[in-house]
C-alpha cells in the first residue's frame, strides 16, 4: 500500500474523530468534565511520548543531523508563534440565535490551520516508516477527541445549532486530508531530517503548553490522581506501540 493511500485512510479516520463533539450534548456538563480531564491527560501523554519516543529518535538514527534539536526548538517556537497569531478576541455580546460570536468563525479557522498540519505531520511520518506513522496518527486522535469535543461546545455556545456545529466541525477536520496531500510532495524533496524534528517541538509544544496546563486547573485530589494515570497511561500507549512495532 503506497504511502500517500496509508496517509490518505489515516487522515479520514482523523476526520471523523470529530464527531466525537457529538457527547457534547449526550452527556451532562459534570460527567463530561470528569471524561475530557482523563482524555486531555491521555492526549498529552501521546503526544509527549509520541515526540520523545518515536519522532525524535527516529529523526536522530534515520538522518543523523547535527541540528536535530535545534529544529525541535524551531518547531515548538513555530507552534507558539501560530497560537498567538490565530488568538482570539473575546465578544462580550450576549449570545442570541441572530447573533454568532466572532470567537466561533476564528475557533474554525483555527481548527482548520490546525487540522492541515495534522495531515502534514501523518504524511510525513508515513514517508519516513509505516510504524512511525502509525504511531503518530495514534497521537493525533488522542489529542483530536478532547479538542473536537470542546470545538464543538464552543461552537454552540457561540451561536451555531447542533447540526451545523457537528458538521462544521467535520468540514474543517477534512483539512488534514489536504495536509497529507501536501506532506507527501513535501517528503518528495530532501526535507526529512528537517520535518521530523519540527514535528516533534510541535507535539512538545500541544502537549506541555496547551494540555498539560488544562489538568492543572483541576483542584481536586482525586481527579488531579486520575488525569495523572492517564497521562502515564499515554506514554506507556507510546512506549507499547514502539516495542510491538518494531518486534
Amino acid at each position: 500500500m503506497s504511502v500517500l493511500l496509508y496517509s490518505f485512510l489515516a487522515t479520514f479516520a482523523v476526520s471523523l474523530v470529530s464527531f466525537a463533539g457529538a457527547l457534547t450534548f449526550l452527556l451532562n456538563a459534570k460527567r463530561l468534565n470528569r471524561f475530557l480531564i482523563l482524555l486531555i491527560g491521555l492526549a498529552a501523554g501521546t503526544m509527549i511520548g509520541g515526540a520523545f519516543i518515536h519522532l525524535i529518535p527516529e529523526a536522530v538514527e534515520e538522518y543523523n543531523h547535527d541540528r536535530t534539536f535545534l529544529y525541535v526548538l524551531v518547531g515548538f517556537s513555530a507552534f507558539f508563534a501560530v497560537e498567538r497569531l490565530l488568538h482570539w478576541h473575546h465578544c462580550h455580546q450576549q449570545t442570541r440565535k441572530d447573533h454568532v460570536h466572532t470567537f466561533t468563525y476564528m475557533t474554525l479557522i483555527g481548527d482548520t490551520v490546525h487540522n492541515f498540519l495534522d495531515g502534514v505531520f501523518i504524511a510525513v511520518s508515513f514517508a519516513t516508516d509505516i510504524r512511525l506513522g502509525v504511531a503518530t496518527t495514534v497521537a493525533v486522535i488522542m489529542h483530536e477527541i478532547p479538542q473536537e469535543i470542546s470545538d464543538v461546545g464552543v461552537m454552540v455556545y457561540g451561536g451555531f445549532s447542533k447540526r451545523k456545529a457537528l458538521f462544521f466541525n467535520f468540514l474543517t477536520a477534512l483539512a488534514a486530508v489536504a495536509g497529507a496531500l501536501a506532506g507527501y510532495f513535501l517528503t518528495l524533496d530532501n526535507f526529512m531530517g528537517y520535518i521530523l524534528p519540527f514535528i516533534a517541538g510541535g507535539f512538545l509544544y500541544v502537549g506541555a503548553s496547551d494540555l498539560i496546563p488544562e489538568l492543572h486547573k483541576e483542584q481536586r485530589t482525586n481527579r488531579s490522581f486520575y488525569s495523572f494515570v492517564s497521562f502515564l497511561v499515554g506514554l506507556i500507549i507510546m512506549y507499547y506501540l514502539r516495542v510491538v512495532l518494531e518486534g
